[in-house]
């Protein structure tokens, strides 16, 4: 087992520590396969009364995927290893969103991308005071992806397509109403949880530690983002805004955010949400952002949004549609329509096929 995560029983918990904290704990392919083969063996295991997930370091749950192997092999012409990591990474998400026993995840400073398909699918999502989510996908030109359209597509009125399009941070107060976590517990108090819950696998010590939530700046703004990211594509929400000079503080705010990301990937995003929200299934959401991430290195802007983000640094990107008001069905529907053969699948098809 790679040190980068440290996976062991403790108690009556299984114990996931995400354990880079000067990578902010960001997600290897080896990391991905122990989370997955771990939630393999303690689904099996009555000794196992539930699952305890953190991260080292105070700055971060975990801030992603560890991208720059994608970036290397992709820009030399392949792309299998990204598929594969994808493929296997969204397998182990589906796992730990279907896992039968509690799932505490501890949600300290930035859990972003892949640190959400982590720390977001289980049952009992703590925050705290440091907690910033966000899944900033869009802008390195991908799409929210392990689950995060099924997450966004639950989220209240149109806060998904606000949170999808604009990779916008929420805080802990904003992280509940939108449905990425369910607590709010001070960080001072986590140690003593997590001991707790070790000691005596009874997960409704966390109920008991929870504090009221904070205030959410979303829901003071959902009226407004309701009332203009309703649109059916990216382009209709653009249309569906009112003269610049009336645009109220959501939209500004969500215009400077969308102007920096990948037009494509918006896009694409809207279209995905809308599909996760009118069949809410997290095996069908993973297949969705599959077929976007599959193709996203030969047809799409993650090499380039790589590049200009992590590589030279830059963050001047060179986006292959130039402007997010107008990108064309026919280019979205070629990112998220079927494989055919390469079509995402499980091990454990629910279906028997």
């Amino acid at each position: 087992m790679t040190e980068d995560i440290l996976i062991r029983k403790d108690g009556r918990a299984g114990r996931i520590t995400l354990n880079r904290p000067k990578a902010l704990n960001a997600l290897t392919y080896d990391m991905c396969m122990s989370i997955d083969a771990a939630l393999k063996d303690w689904a099996r295991d009555d000794d196992v009364a539930l699952l305890v997930i953190d991260g080292a370091g105070d700055k971060a749950f975990c801030a992603g995927g560890d991208i720059a192997e994608m970036y290397a092999t992709g820009t030399a012409g392949d792309y299998s290893y990204g598929r594969r990591f994808w493929r296997d990474e969204y397998r182990m998400n589906a796992r730990l969103f279907e896992f039968p026993k509690p799932v505490v995840s501890f949600l300290q400073g930035f859990t972003m991308g892949g640190g959400v398909g982590v720390g977001c699918h289980g049952s009992h999502r703590i925050v705290g005071e440091t907690s910033k989510i966000a899944m900033p996908e869009c802008g390195i030109g991908l799409l929210p992806d392990v689950g995060g359209t099924l997450l966004l597509a639950r989220a209240p009125g149109r806060i998904g397509e606000y949170l999808g399009t604009t990779g916008d941070r929420m805080d802990a107060g904003d992280a509940i109403f939108a449905g990425f976590a369910d607590y709010f517990i001070p960080e001072a108090e986590w140690d003593t949880l997590k001991t707790a819950l070790c000691q005596t696998g009874d997960w409704e010590a966390v109920d008991r530690a929870a504090r009221p939530a904070p205030a959410a700046r979303l829901a003071g703004w959902q009226p407004v983002i309701d009332d203009y990211f309703g649109g059916e594509t990216l382009g209709d929400i653009w249309r569906g805004l009112p003269a610049e000079d009336d645009w109220p503080e959501p939209i500004r705010h969500a215009i400077r955010l969308m102007d920096r990301n990948a037009p494509l990937a918006m896009a694409s995003a809207v279209e995905c949400v809308h599909r996760a929200r009118i069949r809410d299934d997290m095996r069908t959401a993973l297949r969705q952002e599959y077929r976007f991430t599959h193709r996203s290195m030969e047809q799409g802007d993650f090499l380039e949004g790589i590049r200009a983000a992590i590589i030279d640094k830059d963050r001047t990107p060179k986006w292959a549609h130039k402007d997010w008001r107008a990108v064309p069905g026919g280019d979205v529907h070629a990112m998220t329509g079927p494989l055919g053969p390469d079509e995402l699948q499980f091990d454990d098809e629910r279906d028997g096929s």
